[in-house]
């Protein structure tokens, strides 16, 4: 039986393929206060500058391709039980091949209904825009399928219980500073090897952590080097 590979991926992930990410300097949130377009509230008051912002960010991942640190996930389904919780709100990994990814933070290319959660809708890669006016089956107003902050994390409990049965965790490209998706960490039971890929210093609160301190594409090359893929060249 393969050995279950539990893998969390953050901006970090997508940066290499052009993805902008949140926290950096020059990020998002430097051009788009958060209050501004990632809230309840800032959609309430502001539908129409909130859709726009989605738009655009839909449009930049159309014109994205997945990088070889998610197609070098996409590879280790041969060897293990790969899982993929993802913060990241694009389809990169799905793009690579991946056949189970867990989106925390709802899915980019996806909008739901404002007046019935349970109506959702895949946006065509043709026409990627959701406006004013664009409604659902019910009449209601559209709006991103996006977890703003100030909302519940659905599939939070789905997540942590993936972490409570890894065999492996990885830790790609995120700050471990967003909650509750940093605290899956907590779920991961002792003994069970930890890596973490990030070309940047990032607290994880354990000491048991293997650190590989490069970015997306050359840490998974790395990871599969040190988990022993027969494919590539042993470190």
């Amino acid at each position: 039986m393969k050995k279950k590979l539990v893998i969390l991926t953050g901006a970090g992930m997508s940066a290499e393929s052009g993805i902008s990410t949140f926290r950096d300097s020059g990020g998002l949130w430097d051009k788009y206060p958060v209050e501004d377009v990632a809230t309840p509230e800032a959609f309430h008051r502001n539908p129409a500058l909130v859709l726009e912002f989605y738009n655009i960010r839909r449009r930049e991942l159309i014109r994205a391709k997945p990088n070889e640190g998610h197609a070098g996930i996409a590879d280790m389904e041969k060897d293990f039980d790969v899982q993929v919780i993802t913060q990241n709100i694009d389809n990169l990994h799905e793009q690579a091949g991946r056949t189970k990814v867990l989106h925390l933070h709802g899915e980019l290319m996806k909008v739901r209904s404002t007046g019935d959660e349970s109506l959702i809708y895949e946006l065509p890669a043709d026409k990627p825009e959701i406006n004013m006016g664009d409604k659902c089956e019910k009449g209601y107003q559209l709006r991103p399928h996006i977890v703003w902050f100030g909302e519940a994390v659905p599939m939070i409990t789905e997540a942590a219980e993936l972490a409570g049965k890894a065999d492996i965790f990885v830790i790609i490209g995120t700050s471990m500073n967003v909650y509750p998706a940093a605290g899956l960490l907590d779920y991961v039971k002792k003994n069970v090897p930890v890596y973490l890929i990030d070309p940047k210093d990032v607290n994880t609160g354990r000491y048991d952590v293997f650190h590989i301190k490069k970015g997306a594409s050359e840490g998974v090359k790395e990871l599969r080097q040190r988990l022993g893929d027969p494919t590539i060249g042993r470190v």
